[in-house]
């Protein structure tokens, strides 16, 4: 699937979870059931990949300070621009609208990585045989490659508020005291709006 298809996809789903009330996933999956097989499987190979993308330490920093972690998924939720700011720069999530809010979870929404499966499911009756019609779709010798930390960017101490200010410092200044301490109870937990 090409990119402008995949975040075209995306793009309408927030507008109609906005407008409608309903979960993003939930209407990300109604439109992937709307559509040809192909395109399920295209767009969840592109979500992958894009996923994959995200698998560093520095946006896992940012996700830290904002949440205590993350799942990749909700930064796709948010579409494309806010997914392109956050993988150029994870402090640029300092930005979005609702950091400063307490109204839910923006990177914590892993049931988006289900919207292709479930759609699946939903016109094929069944969720069984999903990833080996996948794999029939990609082809032979056209699997993803396997996460590796050697792809992560360099690791360092999220419990280190020094590190995490000269790293991240839009965020830093948002989540931690000027003698905040990162473990424990001292470290905030906040977390962003959901889609």
């Amino acid at each position: 699937m090409e990119i402008g298809t995949f975040w075209a996809i995306v793009g309408s789903a927030r507008s109609d979870a906005a407008r409608s009330g309903q979960p993003f996933d939930e209407i990300l999956t109604g439109t992937l059931a709307a559509r040809p097989r192909p395109d399920i499987f295209g767009f969840y190979q592109r979500f992958d990949g894009l996923k994959g993308a995200l698998y560093r330490w520095d946006v896992w920093s940012a996700a830290y300070l904002i949440g205590g972690g993350c799942s990749d998924d909700g930064l796709i939720a948010q579409g494309r621009d806010w997914y392109e700011q956050a993988a150029a720069s994870p402090d640029s999530l300092a930005g979005h609208p609702a950091v400063a809010g307490d109204a839910g979870d923006i990177l914590f929404y892993e049931a988006v990585s289900y919207a292709a499966p479930r759609a699946y499911e939903r016109i094929a009756g069944s969720y069984e045989g999903f990833y080996a019609a996948l794999d029939r779709y990609r082809g032979p010798g056209q699997r993803p490659p396997r996460d590796d930390d050697a792809n992560m960017g360099e690791d360092f101490d999220f419990d280190d508020p020094r590190e995490m200010r000269r790293r991240l410092p839009r965020l830093s200044a948002i989540f931690l005291a000027d003698d905040a301490q990162l473990s424990g109870d001292a470290r905030q937990s906040r977390r962003l709006l959901a889609p």
